[in-house]
């Protein structure tokens, strides 16, 4: 299956550039501002992008999700987006389990401390998960901003996953892709910290 990967659009997706593929996923931050209409402007664009199957997450800048946590499934689900927040969803034999928070970076949303609150968020990713989506990156990898800032218990849980994949952005400098352990690592950030577009969309086989 070839995959179509992408974050931290922050308002510009409609200047993407998407290549062909059979799954489209977004690990968050569709919003600049946080309004309701950015949200819902990136996911009627979302939902007509030409792939199979479509999935995205929320990301620290998309508090319309935060505020009304039906917001996802309740106004902009539909058969043609799946909307994860702590949850799964099984596609043609792939575990996929999305994920909105990160550690507390800028009072912004989905916001956790580190320790007990962000270790009881990574628990509950399943055991038997292939592709992994979370906001924010796990400690160490692609996560300088410029000093490191992913999360620890993220990645002591994804060393105890082993996930095929583990998609993320938050860190917009840091786009690209990594391997370690037998796992892929991709941060799909799309614009840089100033917010102006600077990247494209990462498609690969899984």
């Amino acid at each position: 299956m070839k995959l179509v990967i992408f974050s931290d659009t922050h308002g510009c997706h409609e200047s993407l550039n998407m290549p062909e593929g059979d799954m489209v996923i977004f690990a968050g931050d569709m919003c600049a501002y946080g309004r309701c209409s950015e949200a819902r402007n990136f996911i009627q664009w979302f939902e007509r992008l030409d792939y199979k199957y479509r999935i995205y997450i929320a990301g620290n800048h998309d508090w319309p999700f935060y505020k009304d946590r039906s917001f996802g499934n309740k106004n902009t689900n539909s058969d043609k987006a799946i909307y994860l927040e702590d949850e799964a969803v099984e596609i043609e034999g792939l575990k996929i389990y999305g994920s909105p928070w990160q550690p507390e970076f800028c009072d912004w949303a989905f916001n956790l401390k580190r320790g007990e609150q962000l270790y009881n968020k990574w628990k509950m990713i399943p055991d038997d998960t292939n592709i992994l989506i979370t906001h924010g990156p796990p400690a160490t990898i692609r996560d300088c901003c410029p000093l490191p800032v992913g999360c620890d218990d993220l990645l002591s849980r994804v060393k105890q996953v082993k996930p095929d994949l583990h998609i993320f952005g938050h860190i917009h400098t840091q786009w690209g892709m990594s391997f370690r352990d037998g796992i892929t690592f991709v941060n799909g950030s799309i614009v840089d910290d100033w917010n102006a577009k600077q990247n494209e969309p990462i498609a690969l086989e899984i």
